[in-house]
């Protein structure tokens, strides 16, 4: 999720947070983020300077594919996991030591106070650097250091020690640029009907709860305007209303259920307002809760049960691109529109290839391939890590849709 602006977006916030702290007990003070040698540059006043003196590979995530982004069997580029460490050092006017460790104190209770980097905060502090997209929170610490370990960090510098606090910033994942390898979906699985092992408790609770979500024509995914059987039990009630809930989204959407159903389940469809809203519903991952209402009683929520919603490209398919000087646009119109934010990328083929930066929600995309090689080759759009339909039933069989393909000649 995070571009390279990842690291600029971490140091801003911090510098926010202590900015607001010491402001709020010493109006006038400087937060600034500069080297310890030259921290007092044209200031003599009160000050805190806040210094990334390292960067360091988290191990943990050093071989890991980024989340949600690579499927299974697919080979994912990992991203680049940084550990940020900082120097925390106050000075004051007149070199007061008081009011210097006053200073520090003041910013060390509120990195204490404040052991994570919400979305919000950094998103105010640089929103585009995406790192408040990124799943794995950021996490502060405190950084123990030697006598002897200081005092060779402030050596380097060649300046005058001065008492100062070391913090980790843990984990800044950025995305790596280049796409990932994704071979061709399975038709089917071994196995009765494509079922895997069943389970059913001897006891039901007395609460209502969703079990299974049935897609129509034996999809995986959700599309806009599609019908959802739902599937649970204790489900019956005077309306039901189904919650889709989107990390893109700032308040889940709402849908009543469609009339009828009954104790075993209902049917809803995915849309907004009695039609369809492409501009409303982001592809990607939701997690789905219904809310059963009856008369003369509290409402009662389910459970969540995850869904995938897929994009669709809309434009005229197959396509046909001519490449020039080895490199091949491939122009997408789709549904739902994508926004900026989202990871949007065209598997051409096995391989992937980045959207080309989009400012505004669009419902059209370009892709520039590069090295793109001569032949038909089949698409999928994936949009925050859910891909669009490419497999279909004919004749109740799994088969690729002849019509989701790009033809790339010279």
């Amino acid at each position: 999720m995070s571009t390279a602006r990842a690291i600029e977006a971490v140091t801003l916030t911090l510098r926010k947070l202590i900015e607001d702290a010491v402001l709020a007990d010493l109006p006038g003070t400087s937060v600034t983020t500069r080297p310890p040698d030259r921290a007092r540059e044209n200031i003599t006043g009160d000050q805190v300077n806040l210094f990334l003196y390292q960067t360091a590979l988290n191990a943990a995530f050093r071989n890991m594919d980024m989340p949600l982004q690579t499927k299974p069997g697919e080979t994912g580029q990992p991203p680049l996991p940084l550990n940020l460490y900082y120097l925390v050092t106050a000075y004051s006017r007149a070199d007061n030591d008081a009011v210097s460790h006053r200073l520090l104190g003041r910013a060390m209770g509120v990195l204490h106070d404040h052991p994570l980097l919400n979305a919000a905060e950094i998103e105010a502090a640089l929103a585009e650097s995406e790192l408040q997209h990124q799943l794995e929170r950021v996490r502060i610490s405190e950084q123990p250091m030697s006598v002897e370990e200081m005092s060779k960090l402030w050596m380097i510098f060649q300046t005058n020690y001065r008492i100062s606090a070391a913090y980790q910033v843990a984990v800044v994942l950025i995305e790596s640029t280049r796409g990932a390898t994704a071979p061709l979906p399975v038709l089917s699985r071994s196995g009765a009907d494509d079922k895997g092992v069943i389970s059913q408790p001897d006891l039901i609770p007395p609460f209502p709860a969703i079990e299974g979500i049935l897609f129509p024509a034996g999809r995986t995914s959700a599309l806009l305007g599609d019908v959802l059987t739902i599937t649970g039990h204790h489900l019956d009630g005077d309306s039901r209303i189904v919650e889709f809930s989107n990390r893109r989204l700032d308040q889940p959407i709402a849908v009543d259920a469609q009339a009828g159903g009954g104790e075993a389940g209902f049917t809803v469809k995915v849309e907004k307002n009695a039609a369809t809203d492409p501009a409303t519903w982001p592809a990607g991952f939701y997690t789905m809760t219904a809310i059963i209402k009856r008369a003369g009683e509290p409402d009662r929520r389910t459970n969540e049960l995850a869904i995938t919603l897929a994009p669709v490209i809309t434009g005229q398919l197959p396509l046909d691109v001519t490449r020039a000087d080895d490199s091949a646009v491939i122009p997408i119109s789709c549904a739902p529109e994508v926004r900026p934010g989202q990871r949007v990328s065209l598997i051409v083929g096995g391989t992937e290839v980045l959207a080309t930066p989009f400012a505004a929600q669009t419902a059209n995309v370009s892709f520039t391939m590069r090295n793109a090689p001569l032949g038909d080759f089949f698409l999928r759009l994936r949009v925050d890590g859910v891909d669009s339909i490419l497999i279909k039933k004919l004749n109740n069989k799994p088969a690729f849709d002849a019509t989701q393909k790009v033809t790339i000649h010279d």
